[in-house]
């Protein structure tokens, strides 16, 4: 008769990790089942390549919807992972066994919840490892994370308030963790402990998360039941604590009733390979469900674990590597302090009934003693430390697709290695190697893969330099498995992905942008694509807003194109075609303007000034005479014609005084106050140095400003702080100190004649103050 063992464990803990440890050290079974959904059985030997560093994570997606997808994360301190590496390592077969997840993806896709709804920093909530959220005694175990899951009573948080803990977190960590007792008789207390809480869950048997925990324990069953008929002597069950009562023989089913339960699921085809993970998306803050509050330390508890030194060197060896990470950030932290913190926290798990100093108690400690009392210092240090910034590896030989090989040697190739930190990585695109970095960068922006995020390159206007931020981030492993349909490298998908989306979009300034992308990512193939819907769009649009939007994105695709080597003839013609249509309309399409129209027609003429300042040879002649119809028609809204008035003034088509006749027309008692503020915003935004600079402006603006009406005034005011809020601080100043001598000047008093005789004693006073010499 076959022996089965059921090892109820938390997932991440290190605790349960070397009780599962020890116990199939002890028990040597010939069969080892690992919860998880029988596709991980093909990816299960490579845990002990060399090259497979965790944090890892088992990822498995739909074929035909890569978005449609669960990750399975693993740390080196997790119970399963250390019972896949034995397992493996010694030759003793092993399956994984949990619901399909060929049948879960399907029943989530039928439910429902499309792929995009599916938050990607929290897809691995969706999976069924983390749905049971209180299978690791986590705090909060009653709270989903994933709106469309109901979860299960907390278990462990009942066992915790029945042993007078109010943290579940804390006494787990106090009756397992840190505690070493036979491990075999740990794990039957907590079959026996959850079976009794288990037995008070009254939920009705339709409920959703009950029908989802029954469907995954009848296949657990199955599985174990055709392990149980081949015979072997001795299978071990590594599983969540909360199944382990679920998975013990003597209480199974009839299998009839499992059968019954998994008939006529529906099933879709995916796919499985491992990714690399990080620490700090094991933590409970990331919104996984199964996470821990501080990977970090655990990780630091597994590497200590049971060690031959004292148990109390765990506590003295975190405290060293606080006191190190504290000196980093150039902090005190001698080694004194570090021994009396050590003390500290020893006393303090005493004096709180714990068995071991814990991490509330270090941290406690090193506050006290290592930060003066202050939270600070600590704070500076918690993600390092107590959550991690490890990333995972995994070899090469994991089952791939040929854009995520590309990827891997593109990485190498550029010496770009993929960090859980984010770091900043600044470019100079004259050096062959940093071009490179940049057009791999811009193309997976385009296949939506944000491992890079564009900012600011600093105070330089040169179009050879470039800043990144870059950061790893697991789920971008699934973008690039969507982004895979596209090609077989990132510069085919890239290309492919462009001209899908050119052919698709309506809006010039969509065609636009995606033309600007492929400049950056040196994709002529996508250029070529893009250019040809751009000729399509542009000759059968009439709107003139969409024709000026586009002149800037075109502008700089012709101007930048030389330095990255790229061909812009057939960009150039659009783009000057583009011009001479926008400027024909542009008069026509600015009458009759309401105040949301104007905003969108100043917002586009903004643009289109831009790009027509970016590249010399354009028909600048036909844009200044169009603005110039603009500017002078009293029948346009003022916030349109005086932006016009104002660019023209800046390109010298216009002086001074025809700018003050224009706005003593505009500020006349026959114009509304409103627009004549909308005609000043115009003329005034973003720069003060007309005001500054030519007194009779200001002056002109100051007499309408004092003789606008009461009773409109509140109207006119939101619109002239917006103007004036736009200037800088010395700018708004310099302003208000040319009134005030304006307005001193203009109500000087009367001269009077001064009485010597009267001032003769306060004369003679300041004389001696500063240093002259009274007269005799």
């Amino acid at each position: 008769m076959t022996d089965v063992h059921i090892l109820g464990i938390r997932h991440h803990g290190p605790g349960s990790a070397h009780s599962v440890a020890e116990a199939l050290s002890t028990l040597k079974p010939d069969l080892v089942l690992v919860e998880g959904p029988p596709e991980l059985d093909q990816v299960i030997p490579l845990v002990t390549d060399p090259d497979m560093v965790p944090p890892v994570a088992g990822l498995i997606y739909a074929v035909d919807e890569p978005r449609l997808a669960s990750f399975y994360p693993m740390a080196t301190f997790s119970p399963e992972w250390v019972a896949l590496r034995w397992a493996v390592s010694t030759g003793t077969p092993v399956r994984a066994l949990d619901l399909p997840a060929a049948h879960s993806l399907a029943l989530k896709s039928a439910s429902g919840v499309a792929p995009a709804e599916i938050p990607a920093d929290q897809e691995e909530a969706v999976q069924p490892d983390a749905e049971n959220s209180d299978d690791d005694s986590t705090a909060g175990g009653t709270t989903a994370t994933d709106p469309h899951q109901a979860y299960r009573p907390d278990a462990i948080g009942l066992l915790a308030e029945a042993a007078g803990y109010s943290d579940a977190e804390r006494w787990w960590e106090d009756a397992v963790e840190q505690r070493s007792p036979d491990p075999a008789e740990r794990f039957e207390a907590l079959i026996d402990a959850i079976s009794e809480i288990r037995s008070l869950d009254k939920r009705p048997v339709d409920h959703p998360d009950v029908v989802e925990n029954n469907r995954r324990e009848a296949a657990m069953r199955r599985i174990l039941r055709a392990a149980i008929r081949e015979g072997h002597d001795r299978i071990v069950v590594v599983c969540g604590a909360y199944h382990a009562p679920a998975l013990v023989p003597a209480g199974f089913p009839p299998a009839a009733a499992d059968n019954k339960v998994l008939a006529g699921l529906p099933k879709i085809k995916v796919s499985v390979t491992w990714v690399p993970w990080t620490s700090d998306r094991l933590s409970l803050n990331s919104g996984y469900g199964a996470g821990v509050a501080a990977p970090g330390w655990y990780q630091h508890l597994f590497d200590h674990w049971m060690a031959p030194e004292p148990a109390g060197d765990v506590a003295t060896t975190w405290l060293v590597r606080v006191a190190h990470a504290l000196r980093q950030q150039n902090l005190d932290a001698s080694t004194a302090s570090v021994v009396e913190a050590s003390r500290m926290a020893t006393t303090l798990a005493a004096v709180r009934g714990r068995p071991s100093p814990g991490l509330p108690e270090l941290e406690d400690a090193a506050q006290a003693v290592l930060c003066d009392g202050s939270p600070l210092p600590l704070a500076l240090v918690h993600s390092e430390l107590t959550v991690g910034r490890d990333l995972g590896t995994v070899p090469d030989t994991v089952p791939t697709l040929p854009l995520l090989a590309d990827l891997a040697g593109s990485q190498r190739k550029l010496r770009m290695k993929a960090s859980a930190m984010e770091e900043l990585m600044v470019l100079d695109l004259r050096k062959p190697n940093h071009l490179a970095r940049s057009v791999l960068l811009h193309r997976l922006a385009l296949l939506g893969v944000d491992w890079g995020i564009p900012t600011d390159s600093g105070r330089t206007s040169g179009t050879f330099k470039e800043a990144w931020t870059l950061q790893w981030r697991p789920e971008l492993a699934v973008s690039l498995v969507e982004a895979s349909r596209y090609g077989t490298t990132v510069a085919s998908a890239a290309a492919a992905f462009v001209s899908e989306e050119a052919q698709a979009a309506e809006a010039l300034a969509t065609l636009g942008r995606l033309l600007e992308g492929c400049l950056l990512a040196d994709l002529p193939d996508g250029i070529a694509g893009v250019v040809s819907a751009l000729a399509a769009r542009t000759a059968l649009q009439h709107d003139v807003p969409p024709l000026l939007e586009t002149i800037a994105p075109l502008a700089r695709t012709c101007r930048y194109g030389n330095v990255r080597g790229v061909d812009v003839g057939e960009v150039r013609k659009i783009l000057e075609a583009t011009v001479v249509r926008a400027c024909v309309g542009l008069p026509t399409a600015c009458a009759g303007l309401d105040d949301d129209a104007a905003s969108a027609m100043r917002r586009a003429i903004d643009s289109a000034q831009d790009g027509m300042t970016l590249l010399p040879g354009l028909p600048t002649d036909d844009w200044h005479t169009a603005l110039g119809t603009v500017a002078s028609s009293d029948k346009i809204h003022g916030s349109v014609a005086g932006r016009a008035t104002r660019i023209l003034l800046d390109a010298g088509l216009v002086d001074a005084n025809d700018v003050a006749l224009r706005l003593a027309r505009r500020l006349s008692v026959a114009s509304p106050a409103p627009g004549t503020a909308a005609w000043l915003d115009g003329l005034l935004s973003g720069d003060a140095t007309l005001l500054i600079h030519d007194r009779r402006l200001l002056g002109l603006v100051d007499e309408w400003v004092d003789g606008v009406p009461d009773d409109i005034f509140e109207d006119v005011l939101p619109l002239l702080r917006r103007t004036f809020s736009a200037f800088s601080r010395p700018e708004r100043r310099e302003i208000g100190e040319q009134l005030s001598r304006t307005e001193s000047s203009s109500h000087a008093a009367p001269a009077t004649y001064l009485d010597l005789a009267a001032a003769g004693p306060a004369i003679s006073t300041m004389a001696r103050i500063l240093g002259w010499e009274a007269p005799a």
